[in-house]
């Protein structure tokens, strides 16, 4: 009876939080890890006791490792090894220059400035063209000093599948290292200040109009507030900070959203920065630095805070106090939600990310290192912020990072091998899949260069589609069973067309198989997803075969439209036992030479993403320029022009082809994006991932891609809703004005009972309910529906 006094208690000490994140993003693990991009090298400080591991993440890469000592002298010891080759892969890369891989300029300044002499070095060396993906070297620090970890690889040819891949490497640290004690990485070049921005304070610094300036989150997941003045105003008394709402302004930005403007002004709209690099993304450019009254409505009376820091920074300038300061809150993880209200959580940079920006004018900039402990916003752990500032006479390239898995190291935007050429013609470019592409060139305009592909020829850089080298014994089995075609019916030259699905019959991605050998293929899609699938698959399944990422080996251009062909047959050479540019078939490729037989290689595939007659151009990018030259040598006098994203966009979208992100995603299965002839159910006698999941959503549909044409003129958007009645049916998924038809068309999904072409909908916009424009359902394809033209 006396046990029932006592209520039931769950039993034992509280557990912690389980929070999933990439073990590169967590804090005090005492493990570090590094990627060193095929054909590149990493330079990495070790102390003694570190366990050093390099994993070849692909299959097939060798690696060339070079030990030194504190005072730069080649000595493989300090790892317990002795040297096993020389390391001619990693001065041949060194000595190419910039272009053979990313950073080697700094690395080559990193060597200098540590003393490190590669002239005589010699090397271990690391796995073969044998090694299988997963393959792992261990090695411990006998001695600190440094390592230099090189991925070579030779420019690898079209028709060739030696492509050069990533290797990680991680550091178990003998002593871990804790918050404040991370390395700063390199500089990016001779700096002119190196300032230190300590835990929950605030610095003030000058900056002359054209230097850069870079802020550096040291240990990861730790907020600055930035603001600056225009020097020459504050001079006369005229105290116009950086204004956060005239930016959003005059960068076209209607609502507040994270990331980061072009440029920032102040209030009288004097451009004050640009942003150069960026590489975390994630940052909240709309609201105020954390003040007083924050922390005195919370509980916390008296904590510091950013806006009173910035106060005693920009005292000495003749700045007056604010209570609390408007700035842009860099690595600061604030979103706005669906009813408007301000959330936030920790930030997304990790140790060593920064911003680089560029002054327009003399101004005096302020930083912060906020001080918040009471909620995520640093990761609940206070650290320092870095500024370094850099002459303007420095070049640097303008690109954001893009991370194509949330373990991934970040790749920064980097130009085509056609960027050169491209850029003589327009300096509108955007970022797709971490390279710059044209919007629209200056000359035409995006209407001009539709026609062009309509009626005679365009050319356009289509090289951040994602490519894959899949080669071994079992490659046919892997894709057979990663792929809902039928790869088996391919013969060597085929080209077939795609969807990759998940078990639940959701899309990873399409794309295009090429068939190259018996046990040879190449994956071409537009996910970097697809190849770590892929090669997930492989291993589950214990199938020998390597899938090795070729798309910085592989650049390509796009040539489309009706004089394509006569392009095509004036500039590409091929051998007798190759087809001809005649002799191409549709969804079939050859392998030539621009030119004649000494001519740059290339392999030539007569497909495209037009809708029209076409062709796409494969070379290394050494090649591009030739390439590039060769197309304009070749199509100048038949109409050609180049075209850009947005002319793009209109043809697809006609031709009724299908985009990620908007017409497909992993919520949608082929069937749901229009491609249901992709899977074939009936014919295809070998299982493979989703099957029985396409099945059942074949036969119990719940939505259907549709075409619509729209009785009105104004702009339809993704994600437009679509009613009958009151009641929402669908969603728009693309939309575009066509010059063609003279109306708006959209691709769109919707409800199976509302479905039926010659249906009446009605597009949403405002909130859906407040203004209507009226449409109806029609074929898929609003142009050439029967493909007509690319099979001609």
């Amino acid at each position: 009876m006396v046990a029932l006094a006592y209520p039931d208690v769950i039993a034992g000490p509280p557990r912690p939080s389980r929070i999933l994140t990439p073990r590169s993003y967590s804090r005090h693990h005492g493990e570090e890890r590094h990627v060193v991009q095929g054909g590149g090298a990493s330079l990495l400080q070790i102390k003694t006791g570190d366990r050093v591991t390099i994993l070849n993440d692909e299959g097939g890469q060798p690696v060339e490792m070079v030990a030194a000592g504190l005072d730069g002298r080649i000595d493989a010891a300090i790892l317990g090894q002795a040297p096993n080759g020389s390391a001619a892969g990693l001065k041949a890369m060194l000595a190419a220059g910039e272009t053979a891989g990313e950073g080697l300029g700094r690395l080559r300044r990193g060597l200098q400035i540590r003393g490190i002499d590669l002239a005589k070095a010699g090397a271990i060396h690391l796995f073969g063209a044998d090694s299988r993906a997963g393959d792992s070297a261990a090695f411990t620090a006998l001695d600190d000093g440094w390592l230099l970890v090189a991925a070579p690889g030779l420019p690898m040819t079209p028709d060739a599948q030696d492509t050069a891949t990533p290797v990680t490497v991680l550091l178990k640290r003998a002593s871990p290292r804790l918050v404040g004690q991370f390395d700063l990485p390199d500089p990016l070049a001779d700096p002119v200040l190196d300032l230190r921005v300590r835990s929950a304070t605030a610095e003030s610094y000058f900056v002359k109009a054209g230097d850069y300036i870079q802020i550096i989150d040291v240990d990861g997941r730790q907020c600055t507030d930035f603001q600056c003045f225009d020097a020459r105003k504050l001079d006369k008394g005229i105290q116009h900070a950086l204004d956060v709402t005239t930016s959003r302004t005059l960068m076209g930005h209607a609502y507040s959203m994270p990331g980061l403007h072009s440029k920032y002004y102040d209030q009288d709209w004097v451009p004050l920065v640009e942003v150069v690099q960026d590489t975390v993304g994630r940052h909240d450019a709309f609201a105020m630095a954390c003040a007083s009254k924050y922390y005195d409505d919370i509980g916390y009376p008296g904590h510091a805070n950013c806006s009173d820091n910035f106060n005693r920074a920009l005292k000495d300038h003749g700045v007056d106090p604010r209570p609390g300061w408007m700035a842009v809150n860099l690595f600061f993880n604030t979103n706005i939600d669906a009813h408007g209200v301000l959330v936030s959580d920790e930030p997304w940079s990790r140790p060593g990310d920064y911003v680089l920006f560029r002054a327009l004018t003399d101004i005096v900039c302020v930083n912060s290192a906020c001080p918040d402990d009471t909620s995520p916003a640093n990761g609940w752990y206070l650290s320092d912020i870095h500024v370094r500032t850099y002459s303007g006479q420095e070049k640097f390239s303008r690109s954001v990072a893009y991370r194509p898995t949330p373990a991934s190291e970040p790749k920064m935007t980097k130009e085509t091998a056609f960027h050169e050429r491209i850029a003589e013609k327009t300096r509108h470019h955007v970022e797709y899949k971490g390279y710059w592409l044209p919007q629209v060139y200056s000359a035409h305009g995006a209407i001009e260069e539709y026609w062009a592909c309509r009626e005679k020829a365009v050319v356009l850089d289509l090289s951040p589609l994602r490519k894959w080298e899949v080669t071994g014994p079992d490659a046919e089995a892997l894709m057979q069973w990663v792929l809902t075609r039928d790869v088996k019916k391919l013969s060597q030259g085929q080209v077939v067309y795609s969807a990759m699905c998940y078990e639940h019959g959701g899309m990873i991605d399409d794309g295009t198989l090429f068939r190259l050998g018996r046990d040879q293929f190449r994956w071409i899609g537009g996910d970097d997803y697809g190849g770590i699938w892929m090669r997930e698959q492989a291993e589950k399944l214990g199938l020998n075969v390597m899938v090795r990422s070729s798309t910085d080996q592989l650049h390509n251009l796009a040539v489309q439209g009706p004089n394509s062909r006569e392009i095509m047959r004036r500039m590409i050479w091929t051998a007798p036992h190759q087809p001809s540019i005649d002799e191409l078939g549709w969804f079939r490729f050859t392998i030539g030479r621009i030119g004649g037989p000494d001519g740059a290689p290339v392999v030539v595939s007569r497909t495209g993403y037009t809708g029209e007659l076409g062709f796409e151009i494969f070379c290394h990018p050494k090649d591009g320029t030739a390439v590039y030259d060769a197309v304009w040598t070749h199509g100048g006098d038949l109409g050609l022009k180049p075209m850009g994203l947005a002319a793009l966009d209109m043809v697809r979208i006609e031709a009724g082809l299908i985009f990620a992100g908007y017409d497909f995603s992993d919520q949608t299965d082929p069937f749901e994006a229009g491609i249901g002839f992709t899977v074939p159910l009936k014919t295809k006698t070998d299982d493979f991932i989703g099957r029985e999941a396409l099945i059942r959503r074949k036969e119990h549909p719940v939505r259907r891609f549709v075409g619509l044409e729209i009785e009105s003129s104004v702009d339809v958007g993704h994600g437009d809703s679509l009613h009958v009645g009151r009641a929402q049916v669908g969603e728009v998924t693309s939309s575009v004005r066509s010059p063609l038809l003279g109306k708006n068309i959209a691709l769109a999904r919707v409800d199976v009972a509302h479905a039926e072409t010659g249906t009446a909908l009605e597009v949403g916009k405002l909130d859906g309910q407040q203004k209507r424009l009226p449409a109806r359902i029609v074929p898929l394809s609003h142009y050439d529906p029967k493909k007509t033209r690319p099979q001609s």
